[in-house]
């Protein structure tokens, strides 16, 4: 049954296959940033980065906290992309990421996990791995003498790490920082797919659940449905006619039940069927001028199951 209107909660997504790939490409990347970001904890080579920056004159001095509390000072703010903050917020989103995928899958699999679900889902993870891939590739601007609009080690090649023995830290810092960037686009993909399925579309509201509408989708042929005069298929000729806004594909399920009186095109499905028809002068056959019904094959094989073949019904 057709429903009618725009429908915002059980809504059907217009295609599936792009979710359930799109689920392997996710988990992949979170698989990644999981290891590259619990490598990283607590401070693996945070400060050292800090560190070597202030060295080659890149940024600000990691010294400076010391410095506060040695002159009593105030306390500088750390930038975020040196701070404790940010390593603890990546790891936390890698685990999060996993756990909104296993509760998303079990959702598919109850046929549960709706667009407007998706949508939510997906703009809040390309939030929080926008707000990561910025942090990490952040800038530092808390010494005025070596301001840093991007991180270092994600601007520069790691071989100007090698003299501190830091070049394979680098490296995965930079593998980190493509994974983050690899996700935020499966994200991005996600809500944009989300946002696709939830704008309006007469097709997609004439269906009550999805399951009906992807079925439709998949076994629908190029071009018109055809409708088959079955009754000259029984003798020997084929009428093939294409289907009209009544009669369509996205016409209302229940012509397919009825019987269409189009009169055949073709002379010798008209001799044919007269010939059937002939004798019974309006009895129960379809001659005297009276052309035969018209049914599509689906509505063939209920018939035949009900022993209700067109030749047979009066």
């Amino acid at each position: 049954m057709a429903a009618k209107g725009y429908r915002l909660l059980r809504r059907p997504w217009r295609v599936r296959r792009p979710l359930y790939y799109g689920m392997v490409f996710e988990l992949l990347g979170i698989v990644a940033v999981l290891v590259l970001f619990g490598v990283q904890q607590p401070d693996a080579f945070r400060t050292q980065f800090w560190e070597i920056g202030h060295l080659m004159g890149w940024n600000s001095s990691p010294d400076m906290i010391l410095y506060a509390y040695a002159n009593y000072q105030p306390l500088p703010k750390v930038p975020f992309v040196w701070s404790q903050l940010l390593t603890n917020f990546n790891v936390a989103i890698s685990v999060v990421s996993l756990f909104i995928l296993l509760v998303k899958m079990i959702m598919i699999i109850m046929k549960f996990y709706y667009p407007v679900l998706g949508l939510i889902v997906s703009l809040g993870l390309t939030v929080l791995y926008t707000v990561s891939v910025y942090g990490q590739a952040g800038p530092d601007y808390a010494d005025p003498e070596h301001p840093s609009p991007v991180a270092w080690y994600i601007a520069k090649s790691c071989s100007v790490a090698r003299p501190f023995n830091a070049e394979g830290n680098c490296q995965i810092a930079k593998g980190a920082f493509g994974a983050t960037i690899y996700l935020l686009v499966v994200y991005l993909a996600n809500f944009i797919l989300s946002i696709w399925s939830m704008w309006p579309n007469k097709m997609l509201d004439m269906y009550d659940d999805d399951e009906d509408y992807d079925d439709e989708q998949e076994s629908k042929p190029k071009g018109k449905q055809p409708v088959v005069n079955v009754t000259a298929l029984h003798g020997g000729i084929g009428i093939m006619s294409g289907g009209s806004p009544s009669t369509g594909y996205y016409g209302n399920k229940e012509w397919e039940m009825q019987p269409t009186q189009q009169p055949p095109t073709s002379p010798r499905a008209v001799h044919m069927s007269g010939a059937m028809g002939g004798g019974h002068g309006g009895g129960g056959g379809y001659g005297g001028g009276v052309e035969p019904p018209l049914f599509t094959p689906r509505t063939q094989a209920f018939h035949a199951l009900d022993r209700r073949l067109p030749l047979r019904c009066g």
